[in-house]
């Protein structure tokens, strides 16, 4: 007989596991401090309890204390704004605010409002402490660009937002390794994150990440393509990063630009040049020659490291200034014919670039939001080529980045989609290139880039196919017919009528053509569509659309 303390192990066919998770936890409940969190004390009756109401592998307890086990309330603390984030949206609330209102008037509402989580996790902890002290020097801004802008864009459609940067209070899970399913269902709607906020929000969902992964959007500057997203065929095909394998539908990860378009463009917000005009009041002391000013792009020193010849040239024309950080008490390392601002607020930065006719492009950082804000604001960017192009097999800034990308030049974007006369890409070692480049643009008119711009959707009517050419990406094989590859179309290529004869089969490069045995193959899985996959043995068959010059979101026949 059973004593009342002790329970024998169902046997039940609707629960072939049960018995073998009995016997896994009688030898492993202490392997993680959760198990114990939900009352498991390493009796076979505490087991059952937590497999049959914590875990489904076991059937109810007839009898059983429903109070005995309790969970952690959930706590998400909405820290205070970074300085730089705050800044910006209090500066531009007032476009905002207009823009909510001019979708009021056109009648556009939100069929639901939903709970948003913000969480950056690169901000989180002591990695966001140096995150934020290198931004005081100077660092990159990029990012925080992008969630500034995402939190006010949030906040104007009349969702519930919370911007968190606590890893503690994340997510309401069971303390200890995540071997525990979360039974508290989410609370929030969508979670916006990067990539160290998913490997937080792993640790703190444990089992439940899985379940609640279609609720993530990364905010993924570089752009993450298909192959390396999928772990398994990252492993086996060699693709494995240390950003990738996630798993997740690719137009989940949202970047700064349209890199490839199996990544969601989520893109920022661009300064309107009338909001950067200056008054004669606010002007500074020295006047200056709006038309002969250059402004450097590289807030710290070591981006000017072996550049002074290539801005040397460029002062034979322009007055430059720079606004580079400079610690107290250090003596500056710039040339002396560079006036240096130090580092500057966004609304001073802005109003040097609404005087300047140049911004000039030192090679690093790449692909930022600065050029397109100054662009907008009428200045003309300069910037180097990289010959060879930059890489992750060659460069170690994107050695490890989930892209096979050819970075062409400090701003592909911008070289690409937008080109002269607004964007000018030199040989920064050829000092005649050089020369001729500024004195072109010094000849130049350029009138604001933005004015011209009328937001809409690309109508079906703009969609193209095309069979790409040997060892060519959907990205390039469009591109040469000034097309864009759109990654929801593949659905209508990836069809038995798509070809006469064809096999199925994983592969990030399909669907494709293969001249040898003329063999065609379609894909087999939905998330390793790719614009980005190329390989010398393939021509991929591509979704193609038109697009507007300079502005890749719009198309000849938007309406």
């Amino acid at each position: 007989p059973i004593g009342p303390n002790e329970c024998e192990v169902p046997m039940d066919t609707a629960y072939p596991v049960c018995a073998e998770k009995v016997e896994f936890l009688q030898a492993r409940w202490q392997s993680d401090p959760c198990y114990a969190f939900y009352g498991v004390d390493g009796t076979t009756c505490s087991i059952l309890t937590y497999l049959s109401q914590i875990e489904d592998f076991c059937p109810s307890r007839l009898g059983r204390n429903h109070s005995a086990l309790h969970f952690h309330q959930i706590y998400i603390f909405a820290l205070s704004h970074l300085n730089f984030i705050r800044s910006r949206v209090e500066r531009m609330s007032e476009p905002w605010i207009q823009a909510g209102l001019r979708m009021s008037l056109q009648n556009l509402k939100l069929n639901k409002a939903m709970k948003v989580l913000l969480y950056p996790g690169a901000l989180a902890g002591s990695v966001g402490q140096r995150f934020e002290a290198m931004v005081e020097r100077g660092g990159p801004l990029g990012e925080l660009v992008q969630w500034a802008d995402l939190s006010a864009c949030l906040t104007i459609l009349g969702h519930n937002l919370t911007f968190s940067t606590s890893q503690q209070h994340l997510i309401g899970a069971a303390p200890g390794r995540g071997s525990c399913p979360i039974k508290r269902p989410l609370t929030f709607d969508l979670i916006y994150t990067d990539y160290h906020g998913l490997a937080h929000l792993q640790g703190a969902m444990g089992l439940a990440f899985q379940h609640y992964q279609c609720r993530f959007r990364i905010l993924d500057s570089f752009g993450t393509e298909p192959a390396f997203n999928l772990g398994s065929y990252a492993q086996s095909h060699g693709y494995k990063t240390l950003w990738g394998r996630w798993g997740l539908q690719p137009l989940q990860y949202m970047t700064m630009f349209p890199h490839t378009p199996d990544n969601s463009f989520l893109g920022f917000v661009s300064e309107e040049a009338a909001r950067a005009e200056v008054r004669e009041e606010e002007l500074e002391p020295e006047t200056y020659r709006k038309d002969r000013i250059a402004v450097v792009y590289g807030k710290q020193d070591y981006m000017w490291q072996g550049k002074s010849e290539y801005v040397e040239v460029i002062s034979e024309e322009l007055e430059t200034h720079a606004t580079v950080y400079q610690p107290p008490g250090h003596t500056s390392n710039l040339p002396s014919f560079v006036r240096n601002h130090g580092l500057l607020t966004q609304e001073h930065f802005l109003r040097l670039l609404r005087r300047a006719k140049v911004f000039v492009g030192l090679g690093f950082p790449y692909e930022g939001p600065a050029p397109i804000e100054a662009i907008a604001l009428g200045c003309v960017f300069l910037q180097p080529q990289f010959d060879p192009p930059h890489s992750s097999d060659n460069n170690d800034f994107y050695k490890g980045k989930p892209t096979t990308r050819q970075i062409s030049s400090q701003h592909p974007y911008a070289e690409e989609f937008i080109g002269k006369p607004h964007v000018w890409t030199v040989d920064m070692t050829n000092r005649t290139h050089v020369r001729e480049a500024v004195k072109a643009i010094l000849s130049t008119e350029v009138a604001d880039f933005c004015s011209k711009s009328v937001p809409s959707w690309p109508p079906a009517s703009a969609l193209r196919m095309h069979l790409g050419p040997l060892g060519q990406s959907c990205v390039s094989a469009c591109r040469r017919s000034n097309l864009v590859c759109d990654p929801a179309l593949f659905y209508h290529l990836n069809s038995p009528s798509a070809f006469t004869s064809m096999e199925q089969e994983v592969n990030h490069l399909f669907p494709a053509y293969s001249p040898w045995g003329r063999h065609c193959g379609l894909q087999q899985e939905p998330l390793l569509f790719s614009c980005a996959g190329s390989d010398p043995s393939h021509r991929r068959l591509c979704p193609c659309r038109a697009h507007l010059p300079g502005q890749v979101a719009l198309c000849p026949d938007c309406i």
